[in-house]
């Protein structure tokens, strides 16, 4: 049996232009919302349509070209895995992230 792997494959649309963070290092990350959608019949035959939001992280050399390609309401495909991140609010309160690390991106759609 081969071992299960964490791998996520998405199309969809930014939902918002890529915020790119840059760091004294000069590393950069960039970082976005991104939207899928699903379709389903309910019990009364009615469809029901539903838009899931993705947040997603791109390291590397593919900063780059999110930053000069990759647009809100552009289509793109991504591939990467899921990480969960937790931080401690202003009222000390757990908040829990659920992220896409990106290690592969194409750009869909025309121009």
């Amino acid at each position: 049996m081969n071992a299960l792997r964490n791998t996520v494959q998405l199309i969809g649309r930014l939902g918002q232009d890529p915020e790119i963070v840059s760091f004294p290092d000069g590393n950069k990350i960039a970082k976005f919302s991104m939207a899928t959608d699903d379709s389903y019949k309910d019990k009364s035959g009615t469809k029901v349509e539903r838009t899931y939001w993705h947040n997603v992280v791109v390291r590397g050399g593919l900063v780059d070209v999110v930053e000069k390609y990759v647009a809100k309401g552009k289509e793109i495909a991504i591939e990467g895995k899921l990480t969960n991140r937790s931080w401690d609010d202003k009222d000390g309160h757990k908040q829990y992230m659920t992220e896409i690390q990106c290690n592969e991106l194409l750009m869909l759609g025309g121009k």
